[in-house]
């Protein structure tokens, strides 16, 4: 997946969740991706704020944003219910960008960027030039389809990214237990073992949980 693709997915969605640290902890505010090119994704703030301190003093920022109904609903089963859909986020560093820099892109798309700054003096670019970030598209009822989850992770810039999903090791003992108590429908036999097909993994631990042999590798705390 390449920047266009990501920022399109963002773009569909217009409004993002955007999380810094700042001196008492994580801070979150709602903005969006403006434009993007080779570099990266772009976005915008006021010098004044403290969302633009943040940014410069810790250079990083992390972006999450859903496409579908937030509304979770208990049904009568006592159940919990949401509507399929999909939210993307992305995690990376971030560097200031002048209008100068802006200009000299003579790039249609990012007009509104410099009319933004002309508007309110105040108003200073990023971007997100090194990130990594996923596409989790759920549908826990399996309305559309036969699995719950598709998972794409992606990175750009040079970032690393972690697969997604558990794995199982090679201390695997072929008993099974884990695709039996599986409801994401991602463990299968492979030869004498079974492995986990991590893209449509929710990572919800039932396996590792059941794993008589502890061949089961996570992501918390470090494991004995």
């Amino acid at each position: 997946m390449d920047i266009r693709e990501i920022f399109e997915h963002f773009d569909r969605i217009g409004s993002c969740v955007f999380a810094t640290v700042g001196g008492e902890g994580p801070e979150t505010r709602v903005a969006h991706f403006l434009a993007c090119d080779e570099e990266g994704l772009y976005f915008m703030t006021m010098t004044t704020k403290p969302f633009y301190r943040q940014l410069k003093e810790g250079g990083r920022v992390s972006v999450c944003a859903l496409s579908a109904s937030p509304e979770i609903r208990q049904t009568e089963e006592g159940t919990l219910e949401m509507e399929p859909g999909y939210f993307i986020r992305v995690t990376g560093d971030v560097r200031e960008v002048s209008m100068e820099e802006i200009k000299a892109k003579r790039d249609p798309a990012f007009a509104y960027c410099i009319e933004d700054q002309e508007r309110y003096p105040a108003m200073t670019a990023f971007v997100l030039y090194r990130a990594w970030g996923e596409i989790y598209d759920y549908d826990f009822d399996m309305k559309h389809r036969d699995h719950k989850l598709e998972r794409e992770r992606f990175s750009f810039g040079g970032h690393p990214v972690e697969p997604a999903g558990l794995a199982i090791s090679a201390s695997c003992i072929g008993c099974g237990v884990c695709e039996k108590v599986c409801t994401f429908k991602v463990v299968r036999r492979e030869g004498e073992r079974f492995v986990i097909d991590g893209s449509r993994c929710d990572e919800c631990g039932d396996c590792w949980v059941h794993c008589p042999a502890g061949a089961v590798r996570h992501k918390g705390l470090p494991q004995g």
